[in-house]
C-alpha cells in the first residue's frame, strides 16, 4: 500500500512542492511547526531512512543540504534538520527555519494563500 508520501510524489494527493530530482522531492508540511516547515523525502517508499540504498540515502542528503542551504538563504535564519521517523511509514527529513517562538507540540494554521506565499518564496 502507498504511503501519502506516495501519493503525494505521484500527483494523486495535492502538495505545496518546492523541490524535485530525480531521486528526491520536497513539500511543505501541512502540519507545519513554523512557517516554511518542509519535508524532503526519497521518492522510493522504505519506512526507515537507514533502509535506503546507498545510493538513494546519498542523494537524500545531498537534497536536504541544497534545501536546508537555499532555505537559511530565503529565510536568513538557521534551518533545523530533524529525523523522526514515527509519524509516517515513509522516510523523510524535516525542515525548519529556526523560531525562538517555536512550541513542542504546537502547529501552525495557515491559509492557502500563506502556503503559496511561502512555496513560492522556498521553490527552486
Amino acid at each position: 500500500m502507498s504511503s501519502v508520501f506516495s501519493k503525494i510524489i505521484e500527483g494523486e494527493i495535492p502538495a505545496y512542492k518546492i523541490y524535485e530530482d530525480e531521486k528526491t522531492f520536497a513539500f511543505l508540511d501541512i502540519n507545519p511547526e513554523v512557517r516554511g516547515h518542509a519535508l524532503v523525502v526519497p521518492k522510493v517508499e522504505v519506512d526507515k531512512i537507514y533502509e535506503l540504498s546507498d545510493e538513494d540515502w546519498v542523494a537524500l542528503w545531498a537534497s536536504v543540504k541544497k534545501i536546508a542551504q537555499h532555505m537559511e538563504d530565503v529565510t536568513g535564519r538557521r534551518t533545523l534538520m530533524k529525523v523522526v521517523g514515527t509519524d509516517v511509514p515513509h522516510a523523510h527529513v524535516h525542515l525548519t527555519p529556526f523560531d525562538e517562538t517555536w512550541q513542542y507540540g504546537r502547529t501552525l494554521e495557515l491559509s492557502k494563500e500563506e502556503f503559496e506565499e511561502i512555496r513560492q518564496k522556498l521553490a527552486f
